[in-house]
């Protein structure tokens, strides 16, 4: 089964970096993907997943077990 993702590889990429630029103007991670999200046009946690992936593929994140576990599961998850 294929998916359509909504949103290209650019507008992700920017969306992390907008969030990695502006992280100090707000008092946790997740207050500024709650702002920043709306302004992109996705979930503030579909956000936070592709800041974790981005974290994953630069190496500042191990990857987690459950991926270790089921590789599908993280290749195919948003």
């Amino acid at each position: 089964m294929s998916k359509n993702n909504k949103f290209s590889p650019e507008v992700r990429e920017r969306a992390v970096r907008l969030v990695q630029e502006h992280r100090d103007e707000y008092r946790s991670l997740w207050v500024a993907v709650e702002s920043i999200a709306p302004k992109i046009g996705c979930t503030p946690t579909t956000l936070l997943d592709w800041i974790k992936r981005s974290e994953v593929n630069n190496g500042t994140r191990p990857v987690s077990l459950q991926a270790l576990r089921c590789p599908m599961s993280a290749t195919t998850a948003t």
